[in-house]
């Protein structure tokens, strides 16, 4: 084991923790009606909890076992076999997994953004809990486990290339998101100004001190190549942002703090896939489309195709992190363009019908959606009984 590369991944996975909690918990919260900003609070902190136990016992081993090319199998359930001096590449494997684990926290929380104000708790705990298991965690072996999508497997020695979770993370969170919206219908209440941009500015800036750990931290070293993805994701997140409000600016003739903090985050999901095979410019380049491409995508899903994705998770993630991995292909040398869009495909296919056959099945347990009046009343006090704000609001 490496004393710096354990150290340095300690710290990440503290950061990568932190964009979660607090960070994208203030980012949705801000964004929501006051009376349903503790329901959105609620939803990421449980998520935060229940994840950890999930991939303690079973996600871990499906992700990250010896399992095939498929799935990682259950030899790691519970750690089995794993102790204080188990090493994974430099550094201890429970380090690994304890920073792996902050991946599989954030990103079913991600999807929290499309279905606010609206839907069930239950439901909520229970779909991610299986979508975890049984989307993320396979996707993470296909690429990041060995697994068939890896290197060395159908698209040969060059697999696919996502340094730290355009696909894993971002495309799967984006497409499951765009899904549930759909299912679930658009909300029956006006909609609304965020309640708090404050907050809103203040989680995005979380998110963005702690995607350093996100994208430097997949390194999983202390080095050279991690000073140079924290680099890069600071220079497409600040290009985006001013993109963003550049754009919003021209068209509106306002630029807004919700919307350049919107920006920030484009910019950062769309560099997480390359931020490990590409330079600054390249990251310029990233980040100044990215803070328009995700603006319009924004625009074509709410007022184009009206799907009432609340908070833009797939126009923000989802597409950020499907560009991103595409302009690995332009960007990073020795990346196989057959291989980047496969991948794609393949991993958007399968996220779609595990996705479509969860909330069908989820349905069936528990209710989707919350009824007309909960609705109205806001979520905080209907189905957690407390409210932070004035409850006319």
């Amino acid at each position: 084991m490496v004393g710096a590369d354990t150290a340095w991944i300690m710290v990440a996975t503290a950061l990568v923790l932190f964009m979660s909690l607090p960070g994208l918990a203030l980012f949705y919260g801000g964004l929501v009606r006051a009376r349903n900003v503790l329901s959105v609070f609620m939803h990421v902190y449980a998520i935060a909890c229940v994840m950890s136990i999930l991939w303690l016992a079973f996600g871990y081993s499906i992700a990250f076992g010896d399992g095939g090319p498929l799935w990682g199998g259950l030899g790691k359930m519970f750690l089995s076999g794993v102790d204080a001096n188990t090493v994974s590449g430099t550094i201890p494997e429970v380090l690994f997994f304890a920073f792996q684990m902050t991946f599989a926290i954030i990103t079913p929380a991600l999807i929290v953004g499309a279905y606010v104000e609206r839907i069930n708790f239950g439901f909520v705990m229970l779909f991610s809990s299986l979508w975890m298991l049984l989307c993320y965690a396979p996707v993470t072996h296909w690429i990041w486990g060995g697994g068939f999508l890896a290197d060395g497997g159908i698209f040969g020695d060059t697999g696919t290339m996502d340094f730290a979770g355009g696909i894993v993370v971002h495309e799967t969170a984006g497409i499951a998101a765009l899904v549930l919206a759909v299912m679930l219908g658009r909300r029956k209440v006006d909609n609304k100004p965020p309640h708090n941009p404050g907050y809103v500015m203040i989680g995005a800036s979380m998110l963005w001190v702690g995607w350093f750990g996100f994208n430097g931290g997949s390194q999983l070293a202390a080095d050279g190549g991690a000073a140079m993805a924290i680099t890069v994701t600071h220079i497409s997140a600040a290009t985006a942002s001013v993109t963003w409000a550049l754009w919003e600016k021209l068209k509106y003739g306002k630029a807004s703090l919700v919307g350049i903090v919107t920006g920030t985050i484009a910019g950062l999901a769309s560099i997480t896939p390359a931020s490990g095979f590409v330079d600054p410019v390249a990251a310029l380049v990233i980040g100044g489309v990215a803070g328009i491409l995700c603006q319009e995508m924004v625009n074509v899903i709410r007022n184009k195709i009206k799907i009432d994705d609340t908070l833009d998770v797939f126009a923000v993630h989802g597409v950020g992190g499907i560009f991103g991995t595409i302009m690995i292909i332009f960007f990073a040398d020795g990346a196989n363009a057959i291989a980047q869009f496969g991948a794609l495909a393949i991993v958007g296919v399968f996220t779609f019908v595990v996705t479509v056959a969860l909330i069908k099945l989820c349905a069936m347990i528990t209710p989707l959606r919350v009824d007309d009046e909960t609705e109205q009343q806001g979520l905080d006090l209907a189905q957690h009984g407390e409210s932070a704000y004035d409850h006319n609001s």
